[in-house]
């Protein structure tokens, strides 16, 4: 689901594409797809990336103070005309031309710039869910004041020093569980007058997955039973006591004999048998009194609190059954399941 490993494998993706990139996709599109009105509005996409903003994508028109400053030009030539004022036409001539060289310099702000997939990470519904997005810069002069924003959230602001990678994540809230894609977002910087604006819309394929939202606190369900651990009595179970050990770098401070160490004895780690373990079925028909949505979240809470005591559980919904089992990899893979739930 996410992705990259930061700006040294970003830098490589990117390398390739633009080593390969020729400024030739424009003599790919047709006539027709050169006009689509789709393709200003909505841009390319869903993509995995990464994607360069090269001259099909980027667009530009006059903001609402540059439409402002080229009516005062109007005025100001036409004045000059009338009252055949010298001085007034060297100030049109020199405002135009300021603007007209403007139009390259926030074009090339966006030009050229490369974007790709970052991390993203799980979150639960009602979290805001966090889209990373890795921003390159490849040219020998910086980027500033360039706006990253998706729809209903704010915008961030992106500086990019010469040939830099910068990274940034964009948000969006979450109300429901599911896998949540980031969806369109836009690019857009009215630098260096703010008298035009360059845009492109990206949509990069970015996925976050949504767990259900954990529900109140109840008992655990009390349908425990317990089964031989075939590593026999290592010390590696948590059940039964089975004696001392001298102690080792990195064990658990739990575990170390405190009164001896009081007594100024040897230092001392207590070893447990691994004879027997918990199993624990978190069931979903446990729970017939609840709707759909209040079931998985009270069994996302239990999945929780199994972890988080260490025990191992398994988890049964209709059509789906995972093993008994713990640790980390098992928690996220029955979280899942529950996100992902019809």
């Amino acid at each position: 689901m996410d992705i990259l490993q930061g700006p040294a494998k970003a830098n490589r993706l990117l390398g390739e594409v633009w080593s390969n990139h020729r400024y030739d996709l424009m003599q790919t599109l047709t006539l027709r797809q050169r006009f689509r009105l789709v393709r200003f509005t909505r841009g390319f996409g869903p993509e995995e990336g990464p994607v360069i903003l090269d001259r099909s994508r980027v667009f530009i028109l006059p903001t609402g103070a540059g439409l402002a400053f080229a009516l005062m030009l109007l005025v100001m030539l036409f004045g000059s005309i009338n009252y055949n004022n010298s001085l007034g036409h060297m100030f049109s001539y020199l405002l135009g031309s300021m603007a007209m060289v403007s139009i390259f310099h926030t074009y090339r702000n966006l030009a050229m710039l490369g974007f790709t997939v970052g991390k993203v990470r799980p979150v639960y519904a009602g979290e805001r869910a966090g889209f990373g997005i890795q921003v390159t810069n490849p040219d020998v002069y910086a980027r500033t004041g360039i706006l990253l924003e998706s729809a209903n959230q704010p915008a961030v602001s992106i500086e990019l020093c010469p040939r830099q990678t910068s990274s940034v994540t964009l948000y969006r809230d979450t109300t429901r569980r599911g896998v949540l894609s980031l969806g369109r977002c836009r690019v857009s910087s009215c630098y260096p007058l703010g008298l035009f604006r360059a845009w492109s819309h990206l949509d990069l394929s970015m996925h976050c997955l949504v767990y259900p939202r954990p529900g109140p606190r109840r008992p655990l369900p009390q349908a425990t039973v317990y089964k031989p651990n075939q590593s026999g009595d290592k010390g590696r179970g948590e059940d039964d006591f089975s004696g001392f050990r001298p102690y080792r770098a990195g064990d658990s401070l739990r575990h170390v004999f405190w009164k001896a160490a009081a007594r100024e004895q040897t230092l001392l780690t207590k070893q447990f048998g691994g004879d027997r373990v918990d199993e624990l079925w978190l069931d979903w028909r446990d729970l017939d009194a609840l709707d759909t949505e209040a079931r998985l979240s009270q069994l996302c809470r239990w999945v929780l609190d199994a972890s988080h005591d260490r025990l191992c559980y398994g988890l049964r919904l209709p059509g789906v059954e995972i093993g008994v089992a713990s640790g980390d990899a098992h928690k996220q893979r029955c979280l899942e399941t529950l996100a992902r739930f019809e």
